[in-house]
């Protein structure tokens, strides 16, 4: 993810801005682009503020009743599979969006083997 740029640039970008300074001139003093620098001052004009606007992230697809019906779920039959699990709450996501949503709870899968593996066959896990 890029960093938002810094209010110290921003500031420098209004104060140039408002002094009628060229936008290459501030690009090449600032290094900052030239879409940048519109995007900042624009802002500053429509709503007088120039801090970078905070990232909320995305919207989790499950409710806390669903996170619930997990918990409940993996505690009852913790040797549920992902896909399983999927199927049994009729949950509309794939199983890495499952996995990276139980890791945001705290819960991880550690599966194992049911069946005992032979020495002499290698295996890629």
């Amino acid at each position: 993810m890029v960093r938002p740029t810094s209010n110290d640039k921003r500031i420098a970008i209004i104060e140039a801005k408002k002094r009628n300074e060229p936008v290459k001139q501030i690009k090449k003093w600032l290094n900052i682009s030239e879409s940048t620098i519109n995007r900042i001052w624009n802002k500053y004009q429509k709503t007088g503020k120039y801090q970078p606007t905070p990232y909320k992230g995305r919207k989790s697809k499950l409710t806390p009743q669903q996170d619930q019906q997990i918990r409940n779920t993996i505690t009852k039959t913790p040797d549920i599979t992902l896909l399983e699990l999927i199927n049994k709450l009729s949950l509309n996501m794939t199983e890495g969006g499952l996995s990276y949503h139980l890791k945001k709870m705290g819960l991880t899968f550690k599966k194992r083997c049911s069946i005992q593996m032979d020495k002499n066959v290698k295996t890629y896990l």
